[in-house]
């Protein structure tokens, strides 16, 4: 190594040094700042609100410096003014007083430079350096000149400037999704940077890093608006649990925490959705018909007796008759509030109670000679109350317009399916309790839960009544207080006694006394059905039903979204495939549609086979273009009548090092081939951090791994086989017992 290269490279360990130094410090200073900053400082909203943006910022950042492994810094851009300036994950000062920064975060406009600038437009950059680090030594350096005038050379100069970007793609994988902070493309950042405000459309196909970017886009949305989103959260829905846990790391590395990472299965409070449904089933569920057949269902159970036959209703002054007349006219003058089912039902209680309150006065009251009713206002009103308050009373409104919760309406509706062709009646048809609540349902849950509403003036009327306990308490504390401490002015001429009483009245110090509520925006999110969230980002959206559609924009009344997806790899009969079938009921056509293009994961032996799956069906299909190549060419191979030991030999072909393998094959081959396959159970959670892991091909959505074995590729439709052949970043082989789809023969 030369003398400038050595010179160069100490300047780098240098700054890393006294970086590391500083991050330390800030450890301890900034958990210190989260324990004071979690402090009660007031109940009310606004001291809330800011007490959460406070807690979220000072989190994320020490959520941040924790998960610090040593690529804190991994750039420098030098400016021709002579000006330099150190990119990193997070932005650090010198000093907790110094206005410029020690390392600048990525996402400040400063730094924008490091990803877009070119030769041709250098964007005032003299320079563009990338550190690569281990632990916390600097052990690489990649140098792109970016003003061609400039002679100065370092002896680290890159001549194409995708050494780093090559070496990320390739290297091995390790179960977990990480970030591209340190190779952002300029066609990524253009979309990680857009206006959050609206609907923005990402496709790509396989391997152009969209998840990647939306993920990205979320930790600059909240860097951007820190107080806005930091209040009301930022949701990210993911296709699977598998998913989930695969891109977890991803935002906390970035120093987020105000996010929360969901599945459709997760996105009802108190229900945790893990049965299964047939296909059919799932897309009769997520049909946009579903919606007005449970609103018709809401209103059947708004009964009325039959004509000539009443409701009698035994009371203490004699049996009340509640005919079709008195039900009817109560249905109309509830259902007149166009409130949801549970709250317009007191309307029809009051209604009921009444008509047959005037029913016992006109008895009890009547005059045998014609003459007026001679009860009081008094009278009628206790008659009234005596009506109001009978069991048999409410018994009898409760058979006609009985209080729902979603669960016990959907449960229900699902045991005798009505407003459907008979044959999706059929599909959908299930007995109470039989195998759990399915992904499908929880939007029809939350559908049932719009159409109900909930009657919460129970916990109303019990939170207030706690309420006035700890202000009658707070009352009773200052009442003693009075004459036993009270503060007097040393100056007589301004002599004034002040008792507690005069400096906090009863309800203030109630209020100090309330429970203070720690949990952040996002846990505070996933446990309130009709929470807004700030922004929501959907990776897969082109397989989301309808019904799924409606309750996500139910979250996001502001339509502040990411949709991330690709139509080619729709799987899901209930999909809606078509970014337009999915947004025209909601925005029109008012929404930016932007395509990646470029394929950094897939290999381009590997594309073109994946390729010919689409364009057996679709000869127009143009797949993204592949960066790389490896010179491995996909293979195929015949397994014989012993399908799980070719499996196995081929697992131990393909997994000669380092790396990760997935084994994707139809589910109901999984019993038969995992036997041989050491530490592979067939039906466990994917553990995407082992060596070999075994999936169904929508389970391997959005995932990626070193090398790929599919097995038993004429059992998938088009769109999972193609999803399944994708997934690979390094090599590919095909295990089949049966015949082969003719793309790939």
């Amino acid at each position: 190594m030369s003398t400038r290269e050595n010179v160069e490279l100490q300047k780098e360990q240098e700054f890393i040094d006294r970086l590391y130094d500083r991050v330390d410090e800030l450890r301890g200073i900034t958990a210190q700042r989260v324990e004071d900053a979690l402090t009660p400082v007031g109940n009310g909203l606004q001291a809330r609100l800011e007490r959460d943006v406070l807690v979220s910022e000072r989190s994320g950042l020490l959520a941040a410096l924790n998960a610090v492994d040593g690529s804190l810094c991994f750039g420098r851009i030098d400016l021709r003014d002579g000006a330099a300036h150190h990119i990193g994950r997070i932005g650090i000062r010198e000093d907790d007083t110094a206005h410029t920064p020690l390392l600048i975060d990525w996402r400040a406009p400063v730094a924008r430079p490091f990803y877009l600038a070119t030769g041709h437009t250098p964007m005032g950059l003299r320079r563009r350096r990338h550190l690569t680090t281990e632990g916390r030594t600097v052990t690489e350096l990649h140098d792109e000149i970016l003003d061609l005038g400039d002679d100065e050379r370092s002896g680290f100069e890159d001549p194409t400037g995708d050494a780093v970007l090559l070496a990320a793609l390739s290297s091995a994988r390790t179960g977990r999704m990480g970030d591209i902070v340190r190779t952002i493309q300029a066609e990524q950042d253009r979309i990680i940077r857009a206006p959050h405000r609206g609907v923005l459309v990402v496709e790509g196909g396989p391997g152009t890093g969209k998840t990647a970017v939306a993920l990205h886009r979320a930790a600059f949305l909240l860097y951007e608006h820190r107080e806005l989103l930091a209040k009301r959260a930022v949701l990210v829905v993911g296709p699977n649990p598998a998913f989930l846990r695969y891109i977890g790391e991803v935002l906390p590395a970035l120093g987020e925490t105000g996010v929360m990472l969901a599945t459709q299965a997760e996105l009802f409070p108190g229900v945790h959705a893990r049965g299964a449904d047939s296909p059919r089933a799932a897309a009769v569920k997520g049909g946009a018909g579903m919606a007005e057949a449970l609103a018709l269902a809401v209103r059947d159970r708004q009964a009325l007796p039959e004509p000539g036959a009443p409701v009698v209703v035994r009371h203490d002054d004699g049996d009340l008759v509640l005919d079709w007349e008195i039900a009817y006219e109560a249905r109309q003058a509830a259902r007149e509030t166009r409130l949801p089912h549970n709250l317009a039902r007191p309307y029809f209680t009051f209604h009921v109670i009444d008509a047959l309150t005037a029913q016992l006065t006109e008895r009890i009251g009547a005059d045998p000679y014609g003459g007026p009713n001679f009860l009081g206002a008094d009278d009628v009103a206790q008659l009234g109350k005596g009506v109001a308050t009978s069991e048999e009373v409410h018994a009898a409104i409760g058979d006609l317009w009985p209080l729902l919760t979603p669960q016990e309406f959907l449960a229900d509706y699902l045991a005798e399916p009505v407003y459907l062709a008979d044959e999706d009646a059929d599909a959908i048809r299930r007995a109470p309790g039989d195998g759990g609540w399915t992904p499908a349902d929880v939007p029809l849950l939350d559908e049932a839960a719009e159409l109900l509403g909930s009657d919460d003036s129970a916990e109303r009327a019990a939170a207030e009544a706690e309420r006035q306990e700890r202000v009658a308490y707070a009352q009773g504390v200052l009442d003693l207080s009075l004459g036993s401490e009270t503060y007097e002015f040393e100056d007589e001429e301004e002599s004034e006694i002040l008792a507690a009483h005069n400096i906090i009245d009863a309800e203030r110090m109630a209020e100090r006394h309330e429970e203070a509520d720690h949990r952040s925006a996002a846990e505070r999110a996933a446990a309130d059905r009709t929470w807004a969230f700030g922004h929501i980002i959907v990776d897969e959206a082109q397989e989301l039903s309808p019904m799924a559609w409606r309750l996500l924009m139910r979250r996001s009344p502001t339509r502040s979204l990411t949709l991330v997806g690709d139509p080619a790899q729709t799987s899901e009969e209930a999909g809606v495939g078509s970014w337009n079938r999915i947004l025209e009921p909601y925005v029109g056509d008012r929404f930016e549609h932007v395509r990646l293009g470029v394929n950094y994961r897939t290999p381009a032996e590997i594309m073109e086979l994946a390729a010919r799956v689409i364009q057996a069906e679709d000869p127009s299909f143009e797949p993204p273009g592949s960066v790389r190549s490896t010179g491995e060419a996909p293979w195929t191979r015949d397994a014989g009548a012993d399908l799980a030991g070719a499996v196995a030999r081929a697992v131990e072909e393909l997994t000669p090092g380092e790396g990760r393998l997935a084994v994707i094959a139809p589910r109901e081959l999984h019993e038969e081939i995992a036997g041989p396959l050491d530490g592979v159970t067939a039906g466990d959670e994917p553990d995407l951090t082992r060596a070999v892991v075994l999936l169904g091909p929508r389970e391997a959505k959005g995932l990626e791994f070193d090398h790929v074995l599919v097995v038993e590729p004429g059992r998938f439709g088009t769109s999972d086989l193609y999803v399944a052949l994708t997934r690979a970043t390094q090599r590919l082989g095909v295990v089949h017992r049966e015949g082969l789809p003719e793309s790939l023969r």
